[in-house]
């Protein structure tokens, strides 16, 4: 293809990105219109088929930069992906397949949602390491059924953002010889040159995290077919630093910081399709020679996975295509399940750990780590090995990055992911979690150390405004289990949802409680269950986690006292508020006074609470029983408050 061509290729993409910036008077320009000249020659690269965008062994591209999503709908729609030329007009309104920032499982060819700067670049390297633990269980040395290449486009504000640095520590270290990040140097910021507040190499730092560096021209098709050819045969990660001017092709803009968040303006997109030879007075135009040479994707993706399926019949591949057939229809009826003696003491985190073991022998994706913190979350995979060849990740004392990183894993296909830590440290996970539930990942994060009860640590150690701040997520579960079997079926529960998952985990040891047959009503897969029902009852007492047992103590106290109380365990406060109103008020007596007992804020239990028991400080340091007792977690306490909450003196 000659450069003409490529020019006139790289110009629609410019104009339709400013076209549709310019029609929804908002977005960005500047971007789409600087890598437009590095996407027409990625496009002769990337194996992929627009008429099928989850083959599993299509090249993975990720545009970490996410606003700059005129580029990215322009691609799709070019190569043929479910878009229209109505859905790129419709850029940025409400109900559109074209939203602000890519968003996955909303935009056909969208492989993953960005926007917060950097999380697309961890989402890569996630790729990348996905698709090397899938290699490694269905490849063999003469039939490699995974093959495929993973490239991130990527900005000055990714790189600034810490979490690339995690992310790319972590990939420099496993060698992830498949993954191409190019960088769109353009040295602009929406303050200014970038010179304001960055000077490192960044050649020195990917070099020193074990990358490869390359440079190319970012407007130079030659080099950069040349630097993505010699990128794509090296033996380790490959960092490409494009050269670019943001805006090019803008007239006075180009170069100019005012052109990365705003639209360019009617008159100057005129000047700029004149100075290149298209007609001013149309728009979202795309000419047919450019249609056929960008749609060539559809003839070339379909032919290229059809030549895959047929490899997959063939020897030597039939062997590795059954191995294929159990990673991807995982067989959740194999697990067998632990189960945990009544009036034995397990804390939540030794549950938890026994559950990840058996179900990481069952299902082949099943996969994960923490960060730094497996013999703590009790999350090591025993027996299992280490990534790349076995299931146990080890991602170093990097939070942000691991949890980004195993969206990408969620997102590659057919694994299964979790994420471990302290759950004071969810803090530095928070951003990908939210992406997690933004998009429909089904991630486990497991998070121990779950309230006061992690004693001597002191207020640093405990999370106490943290079930809230999860609680409050839309379309995310958040269990705190009382004992090992409520843990038991509260991932039942999350292995069938769509959704992500957080099991929130005791250090200290946990009474099991009564078997299954003794509950009075519902149970943990609907989120909160009766355990504790009496005849003319006054008050309910509701908890979770370490305090059921607290409730079910002072449950039998006020009997004593001739105050009858239904206690209700709810390891899944989000669960429990989808039940429809009959079942809520079946567990929960509308008759009834109702008190929440729960070692943190807890101010989403006035939801269904008359008083709640919770934390109002950010607790202590000292011994765990010394700390309970210190902030009310006791029996006399909650009898008083039963009493003040019933008006009884």
């Amino acid at each position: 293809m000659d450069n003409q061509m490529m020019k006139k290729m790289a110009d629609t993409i410019r104009f339709l990105a400013a076209d549709m910036v310019q029609e929804a008077n908002s977005g960005h320009p500047g971007a789409p219109m600087g890598l437009a000249d590095v996407a027409v020659v990625l496009s002769r690269h990337l194996r992929h088929n627009p008429k099928n965008p989850k083959w599993l062994n299509r090249d993975r591209l990720v545009f970490s930069g996410g606003h700059a999503t005129g580029l990215i709908y322009s691609l799709l729609y070019l190569w043929g992906y479910d878009l229209t030329m109505e859905d790129l007009k419709k850029f940025r309104q409400l109900g559109s397949k074209t939203p602000g920032h890519p968003e996955y499982g909303h935009t056909p060819g969208v492989e993953i949602t960005t926007g917060p700067l950097g999380q697309g670049v961890a989402n890569a390297v996630g790729f990348s390491m996905a698709s090397k633990y899938c290699a490694h269980l269905v490849n063999s040395e003469t039939a490699k059924i995974i093959d495929h290449n993973v490239y991130c486009l990527c900005g000055d504000g990714d790189l600034e953002e810490g979490i690339s640095y995690e992310a790319c520590a972590i990939a420099g270290h496993q060698q992830l010889d498949n993954l191409i990040l190019i960088y769109d140097s353009n040295r602009i910021t929406i303050e200014g040159d970038t010179s304001l507040a960055w000077s490192e190499n960044i050649r020195m730092r990917f070099e020193a995290q074990g990358w490869k560096v390359y440079e190319t021209d970012g407007h130079n098709y030659q080099q950069i077919d040349e630097t993505i050819e010699l990128a794509k045969k090296a033996d380790k990660p490959v960092l490409i630093i494009a050269h670019t001017i943001i805006a090019k092709g803008a007239c006075e803009m180009a170069g100019d910081a005012h052109s990365h968040g705003a639209p360019l303006g009617e008159d100057l997109i005129r000047r700029a399709k004149e100075a290149a030879g298209f007609d001013p007075d149309k728009k979202f135009y795309v000419p047919d020679d450019v249609l056929a040479r960008f749609r060539c994707a559809v003839e070339e993706g379909e032919l290229a996975e059809k030549e895959w399926k047929h490899l997959l019949k063939q020897a030597p591949y039939i062997e590795q295509n059954e191995a294929l057939e159990r990673l991807v229809n995982p067989d959740f009826d194999a697990i067998e399940w632990p189960t945990f003696e009544p009036g034995s003491e397990v804390a939540t985190r030794d549950s938890n750990g026994k559950i990840l073991n058996a179900i990481a022998k069952a299902i082949p994706g099943f996969l994960g780590g923490s960060a730094d913190l497996a013999p703590s979350n009790k999350t090591e995979l025993k027996g299992m090995g280490d990534f790349p060849n076995g299931k146990n990740m080890h991602f170093g004392i990097r939070e942000h990055a691991m949890a980004a990183i195993n969206n990408g894993l969620a997102a590659y296909g057919p694994l299964l992911p979790f994420s471990a830590t302290f759950f004071v440290f969810s803090d530095y996970m928070k951003p990908a979690v939210r992406i997690a539930a933004l998009s429909g990942l089904q991630h486990f994060f497991v998070w121990t150390h779950d309230s006061i009860g992690v004693g001597e640590d002191g207020p640093t150690h405990q999370p106490i405004e943290h079930l809230s701040q999860f609680r409050a997520l839309p379309d995310f579960y958040t269990f705190r289990p009382a004992d090992g079997n409520e843990n038991v079926a509260c991932w039942k529960v999350a292995l069938k949802a769509k959704k992500p998952s957080a099991f929130v985990c005791s250090r200290q040891k946990l009474k099991v409680l009564k078997g299954k047959d003794k509950i009075a009503f519902g149970g943990a897969d609907r989120g909160g269950y009766l355990i504790k029902k009496r005849d003319n009852a006054s008050i309910t007492l509701l908890a979770s986690g370490s305090e059921v047992m607290l409730a079910l103590q002072s449950g039998c106290h006020l009997e004593e006292q001739g105050i009858m109380a239904n206690v209700v365990s709810v390891p899944c406060y989000e669960l429990f508020c989808e039940q429809e109103r009959e079942y809520i008020d079946a567990v929960i007596d509308p008759k009834t006074k109702v008190l929440a007992i729960e070692a943190a804020s807890g101010n989403e239990w006035y939801r269904f609470a008359d008083d709640v028991i919770g934390m109002h400080s950010f607790g202590a340091s000292g011994k765990a029983e010394d700390l309970f007792k210190h902030f009310g977690f006791t029996i006399p306490n909650v009898i008083e408050r039963a009493k003040r909450v019933l008006k009884i003196s």
